[in-house]
This record gives C-alpha cells, structure tokens and sequence, in this order.
C-alpha cells in the first residue's frame, strides 16, 4: 500500500481545479435545491420536515454531480477521493458560512444546524459530501 503523499497519491493542479469545479457545480446545484425547498416544500410540510426531506435531497443531488463528474476529475484511490471530499467540505463549510453571514444570520443559528441534539441535520450532509467522491468513484468501477 503506497504511503500518503507518494507521486502515485500527489495530485495535480488539474486535480484540484476539477475538484473546484465539480464543487462549484454542488454548491450551484444545492442553492437551487434550496430556493426550490423553500418555495414548494416548505410551505406544505413545515420547517422541520422540509429540512429532513431537504438533507436527503441534498445527499442525492451531491452523488449526481459527484456521480456524473468522477471519471473527468482523475482522481485514483481512497486516498485523492477523500481529499477532494474534504476539499469540498472545506468550500462548502466556508460558503454557508459566508452565505449566512451576508443574511445577517448569527453563528450560533449557522452552528445550530450542524448540531444533531438541536435537530440539524447538515453534519451529516457534510460526512456524506466527504464520502461522496469515493462513493462515486466505486460506484463507477474506478480504483
């Protein structure tokens, strides 16, 4: 097994700039989940229930572009897929804490949706953004 950090493991700048895209791509695709949440689910099951049904959307819509986007990204092994998950967890943590700040919303609300005992569920969106790339790549028949 090769040692983290090996030229089989580096990535390229090509690596990430595809990385960035295919998270550009996520974040795109999850602010329009988002407007769609609140305008047509929101209001017929309640706040709650929509972020719960939300999350899964969410998780789903992730696999898609993670799904569609793998091969493109050329990235091989555990290891390249787990750094692109973190990648985009790192892009994404940063996002909605800039997205949530320019709404005026406090950290501890932003904090609270992260927090599983205060009902938030977005903790888990993020491991499963972390996973994600792996999961796609397996799912393809790649290494």
């Amino acid at each position: 097994m090769p040692v983290l950090g090996t030229n089989a493991q580096r990535m390229s700048a090509r690596h990430w700039r595809r990385a960035f895209a295919l998270w550009l791509a996520i974040a795109v695709t999850e602010s329009l989940h988002g407007i769609a949440r609140a305008l047509w689910l929101l209001p017929v099951v309640g706040p709650l229930r929509a972020h719960q049904i939300g999350v899964a959307i969410a998780c789903a819509l992730i696999f898609a572009v993670a799904w569609a986007g793998i091969r493109w990204l050329g990235t091989q092994g555990l290891a390249q897929h787990l750094r692109v998950g973190l990648f985009w967890v790192v892009l994404m943590l940063g996002f909605e804490l800039a997205l949530g700040f320019s709404q005026g919303i406090a950290f501890a609300n932003i904090a609270a949706e992260y927090d599983p005992r205060q009902g938030g569920l977005m903790a888990f969106g993020m491991l499963f953004l972390l996973v994600s790339p792996a999961l796609a790549a397996k799912t393809r028949g790649l290494r």
